[in-house]
């Protein structure tokens, strides 16, 4: 297989997943919320801006409340919004769609502010090595299903799988294609912190906090 970019990740556009409900928060914007002063969102932005192409945001709902972030952002297209995979299926299709020439795309949590700086180099070499069609990321013996590097052409099963089968469960579909897990060090901390409660708002900022002295 002849992989582009090659092992960089550098031109791979990047789809950052904010559809989900926060029903552990209250409702609403979970990637909005402050974290040392600055919105979650804009933290994961800046991780990942110098590592990827073209970054999209998949959200539900008025796009408008994004607009200072200045990225397109991309609904689900399917109803009752089905999950994280229903955010993949249409980043997937928006690439295809706005990027033909991209072969693959990187999805990330906007929960998660604390992502690596090597992420999209890493999942590209994985992927490139294993000729496989899904990279995930993996940290401290658990699989992170949302955070990965996906080939384009997926969408087609993807579609699928959700409308004629229902699948919800990230992991599920993975297992039907042939995925490779990327795992990285969890020290200083594990990068793949993501934050659904209060007590991990605390525990965040109390990192942040740590990283400053």
């Amino acid at each position: 297989m002849t992989f582009e970019p090659a092992a960089s990740g550098a031109k791979i556009p990047a789809i950052l997943l904010a559809g989900g409900r926060a029903t552990r928060l209250g409702g609403g914007d979970k990637c909005l919320r402050p974290l040392g002063g600055r919105p979650i969102l804009a933290r994961v932005i800046d991780i990942l801006r110098p590592q990827v192409g073209p970054m999209l945001l998949n959200a539900n709902g008025d796009p408008a409340r994004f607009a200072a972030f200045g990225l397109p952002v991309v609904a689900d297209d399917l109803a009752d919004q089905p999950g994280p995979l229903a955010g993949i299926l249409a980043g997937l299709d928006w690439v295809a769609a706005e990027l033909p020439a991209a072969r693959f795309a990187l999805s990330a949590s906007t929960d998660c502010p604390f992502l690596p700086a090597d992420l999209a180099q890493r999942l590209a070499a994985a992927l490139a090595g294993e000729d496989a069609d899904i990279a995930l990321a993996a940290s401290a013996g658990r699989v992170h299903p949302v955070i990965g590097l996906w080939r384009v052409t997926l969408r087609t099963d993807l579609r699928q799988a959700l409308t004629s089968e229902g699948l919800r469960k990230v992991e599920l579909f993975c297992d039907r294609h042939r995925t490779h897990r990327v795992n990285f060090p969890v020290t200083p901390l594990d990068p793949f912190l993501n934050l659904n409660t209060e007590a991990d708002f605390a525990a965040a900022e109390s990192l942040l906090a740590q990283s400053r002295t």
